[in-house]
């Protein structure tokens, strides 16, 4: 299961899920170890302007999906992370908080093809998340490219138990001389939208009334799940392909800054929330 969204043309078209899942990975995961009353997430997200009958629905899928469990808390209903909603949501801290989160992971290139039977399309649409969260995109014919040499035992570490023994081939691979990659980038990725999806992100960050007037919970919640989206879009290739004044680089610094800003307001206001 992929902690991130499916794809929209914006990093900043934020779905509850989404926020959902950025509160839980900065608020909850390995942080709080009660379950989480439903009024706080409700309130969070009314803030960013989804409607509470959203935030409810999103929460019973999560709980459907195995990333949540419900608790009685007396009148109110609360929820908690699942051993499986922490392993999930732990892998995506590692790259949300990394100190190089567009770089490729070694070199060369990572490859894969997977056969998934059709009454398993929810594993399939899983699947599909999870290798485009970890860089790939479909070169051609269903096979798979992703930049570097990619963990994907880890990246797929949720999901194995649930696939077909065979289901999923991997291997590595490198350029050959006479065959430059340059080209086939350009087929399985959009170099300008990934751009676009930087600078969306940096325009509206950079802008220091971008969270004046929203709670600092949610503030962090939202620069967060924006954080989430845009490391989905890009899926770490190498800078000799993509062009001059890659933005990358300012929008890691405009996220390290931003992050660091909200930390402890929000931090403080959460313990107000969850007392």
């Amino acid at each position: 299961m992929s902690v991130v969204p499916s794809a929209d043309s914006s990093v900043l078209t934020r779905k509850p899920r989404q926020l959902l899942l950025a509160f839980f990975g900065e608020f909850v995961c390995d942080r709080y170890f009660e379950p989480l009353r439903a009024g706080v997430l409700i309130g969070t997200l009314e803030s960013a302007g989804v409607a509470a009958s959203a935030v409810r629905t999103n929460l019973d899928r999560m709980v459907d999906s195995g990333m949540l469990e419900r608790r009685r808390l007396g009148r109110e209903i609360g929820f908690e992370l699942t051993a499986h909603g922490s392993e999930v949501l732990r892998e995506a801290s590692g790259r949300v908080n990394g100190p190089a989160p567009f770089e490729p992971q070694g070199e060369g290139w990572t490859l894969v093809t997977f056969t998934v039977p059709e009454h398993l399309r929810d594993l399939r649409h899983r699947l599909r998340a999870a290798l485009t969260w970890s860089g790939f995109a479909v070169l051609r014919d269903g096979l798979w490219i992703a930049p570097g040499a990619v963990d994907l035992a880890a990246a797929l570490g949720a999901i194995i138990p649930d696939l077909p023994p065979g289901s999923v081939t991997a291997f590595s691979a490198s350029a050959l001389d006479g065959f430059p990659m340059a080209e086939a980038v350009r087929v399985a990725w959009d170099i300008e939208g990934i751009r676009a999806a930087h600078e969306e992100f940096i325009v509206h960050w950079e802008r220091e009334d971008a969270a004046s007037d929203l709670p600092a919970v949610t503030a962090r919640t939202l620069l967060v799940a924006d954080w989430l989206a845009l490391l989905r879009a890009d899926p770490r290739l190498p800078r000799q392909y993509m062009g001059d004044d890659w933005p990358a680089d300012r929008s890691f610094e405009l996220f390290t800054r931003r992050h660091r800003e909200f930390a402890f307001p929000a931090v403080r206001e959460f313990a107000g929330l969850v007392a």
